[in-house]
């Protein structure tokens, strides 16, 4: 139960953060929470890649906001949705 909680917490401060920098607001808490948390998957994937290892609690808030970030990415890239809004023609 305890793991939950870090992984919910982790995901919601991960998420709000990239929805900030990505955005210049979160996405409300659940799609904050649900953007760290795959975000958090990604960079550990990442991480792993490159040899790093992550432990901690600060230094998992960052490998999941990294990874965060290239999800907004990847998502703005392939929907063209930019800053929240969707391109107009």
């Amino acid at each position: 139960m305890e793991h939950l909680l870090v992984w919910l917490v982790v995901g919601l401060v991960a998420g709000w953060l990239a929805g900030k920098v990505m955005t210049g607001h979160g996405f409300g808490i659940i799609v904050d929470i649900l953007v760290g948390i795959v975000g958090a998957f990604i960079g550990g994937y990442m991480a792993g890649l490159v040899g790093i290892a992550v432990s901690g609690f600060i230094a998992e808030i960052i490998v999941a906001f990294v990874g965060a970030i290239i999800l907004l990415l990847l998502l703005r890239l392939f929907t063209g949705i930019s800053r929240g809004r969707r391109r107009v023609f």
